[in-house]
């Protein structure tokens, strides 16, 4: 944009001239003229002048539905694995005679070897393009699937979940970025939480595949439970190739064409999607650490970072540190052995409650999801948070006073069943959605592929550590005493979300970058 006067003159007339790439553009033809409303005006203000200000009146932009839509598929895999290996690994323990400290192993270590695709995922992501690095990940959880499904021994198959482990690593990077990317401000908390929608539907679909074949032998049962993950995988790789590729990722490869095109396609008119070229190029120029396939990625992050990349640093890694430290992974893969403490002992009952505890988990994301843009994320998250902390506390109570009798009082039972329900939901509220959201809206262009792969880093590490602890510690001090100390850490989560998280809500990502330069939170 260039001002056709002095900037010293008062509101003075502004014209909005498009890129070289955009020659039949909207702008070019009606010639749309744009007031000043006064130093500091953004983008999004001048966006409300010449499209209307949608602000009051968004509308959902069906192509980036459709496209955010495949995109999330692919966390169905992961909510997959961890609903399913909830219910098959009790018949894996009787099948394969393992012990608890290698069910721990063998849960947890899908996580932790998810570290190695999320790391590789960025570097990837900018060499290959996004849309690739998603078939990438679909591919690779197929191989592991198969690989879990056909094992012969405990050895082959955590050597399954190494391979399937990579896949979510970069399944969980990409799938958030990707659409962070390509969607409009004003609908991208929405679209960008999707993958946690998909994450609760995989979770459930687990549950129910754990009930339709827990009457099958136990030495089928289970590799039936973890094969079936190969067919969504399938789905999910042919699928992505109908996606379009981001237009920022486009952008920083100097495809500037192409890029324009799918932005025509997620905007509502031509002037939106020339102003949000126009918006993306500049900031493309003005880190030109973005086209270089992530070099000086890490320098501006570690080495000689700045003050705004800092709090950028800390408040991503921060929300996805808690998103696991929390623990719902960890109940999640062991709401059959935390059943069977509070007294439910027949297998059916155990898996039904957790289809039950499935539903509840996606409903509430689905919810989440539908108001995240209206409401924003602080108070999302900060509501989330704080109820899950009152949700544990309930839970700790309940199982305590179950461990402590010997009889089993319904209503005592009732309530852990219901406060295991209420954690999940609320992490469905919050720290689930969320923390895909600020991990692939906060970072600045230069920095999104290599600084959401540390943010993940992150994230799956702290959840392999959960899970492959999380029983030894409650041998140790009781589920119930678990459950406590996981609720105090979700005060400690609401008190470091209220510091340090400010609202990005109807914000462009380039805006968002500004807003971590200010000094003060908002």
């Amino acid at each position: 944009m260039q001002n056709s006067r002095d900037p010293e003159q008062s509101n003075p007339p502004c014209y909005y001239h498009p890129l070289p790439a955009s020659s039949d553009s909207y702008a070019a033809k009606t010639d749309i003229r744009y007031e000043r409303k006064g130093e500091g005006s953004s983008w999004r203000e001048e966006e409300d002048v010449a499209v209307g200000s949608h602000k009051h009146k968004p509308r959902l932009n069906k192509y980036a539905l459709a496209s955010a839509i495949l995109a999330s598929t692919n966390s169905i895999l992961l909510g997959y694995d961890i609903g399913v290996m909830s219910g098959a690994v009790l018949f894996i323990k009787e099948n394969m005679r393992i012990t608890s400290t290698q069910v721990e192993i063998l849960v947890g270590f899908l996580n932790v070897c998810s570290l190695i695709g999320s790391l590789a995922s960025g570097k990837t992501s900018d060499s290959i393009g996004r849309r690739y690095t998603i078939i990438l990940a679909a591919l690779t959880f197929l191989i592991g699937s198969i690989l879990m499904g056909l094992a012969s021994s405990f050895i082959l198959l955590m050597a399954g979940r190494v391979v399937a482990g990579i896949g979510v690593g970069y399944s969980l990077m990409i799938a958030p970025v990707y659409v962070a990317e390509l969607s409009p401000s004003l609908s991208r908390g929405f679209l960008t939480s999707l993958p946690e929608v998909f994450v609760s539907i995989g979770v459930l679909l687990g549950y129910i595949s754990n009930y339709a074949l827990s009457g099958l032998s136990h030495d089928i049962n289970w590799r039936l439970m973890l094969g079936l993950a190969a067919l969504p995988a399938i789905a999910v790789a042919f699928g992505v190739l109908a996606m379009p590729e981001s237009p920022r990722w486009l952008v920083m490869k100097g495809r500037f064409q192409e890029a324009r095109d799918v932005l025509l396609r997620t905007s509502e008119t031509k002037a939106e999607a020339e102003m949000r070229l126009a918006e993306i190029s500049e900031a493309a120029k003005a880190n030109p650490l973005g086209t270089s396939r992530g070099q000086g990625a890490w320098r501006a992050m570690f080495v000689s970072p700045s003050r705004a990349v800092l709090r950028v640093l800390v408040a991503a890694i921060g929300v996805n540190f808690f998103m696991q430290a929390s623990g719902n992974d960890a109940v999640v893969y062991y709401s059959p052995q935390v059943f069977r403490q509070v007294g439910i002992h027949s297998e059916k009952q155990l898996v039904g409650v957790t289809i039950i505890m499935g539903i509840a988990k996606a409903c509430f994301a689905l919810v989440s999801a539908l108001f995240l843009d209206r409401i924003g994320r602080r108070p999302m998250l900060l509501l989330g948070s704080f109820g899950m902390a009152l949700s544990l506390f309930g839970l700790g109570l309940g199982s305590n006073f179950l461990e402590q009798h010997d009889s089993k009082p319904e209503w005592a039972i009732a309530l852990c069943v219901v406060a295991v329900c209420c954690t999940v939901s609320f992490f469905s509220i919050g720290l689930g959605p969320i923390t895909w959201v600020y991990s692939s809206e906060i970072f600045p262009l230069r920095l999104r592929a290599q600084g959401s792969s540390v943010a993940i880093s992150v994230n799956r590490l702290v959840s392999g550590l959960v899970s492959m602890t999380f029983l030894s510690i409650s041998e140790q001090i009781t589920f119930g005493g678990m459950f406590f100390v996981l609720g105090g850490i979700m005060i400690v989560a609401t008190i470091f979300f209220y510091c340090f998280l400010p609202e990005t809500k109807g914000k462009s990502l380039e805006e968002i970058e500004a807003l971590f330069e200010d000094d003060v939170v908002r």
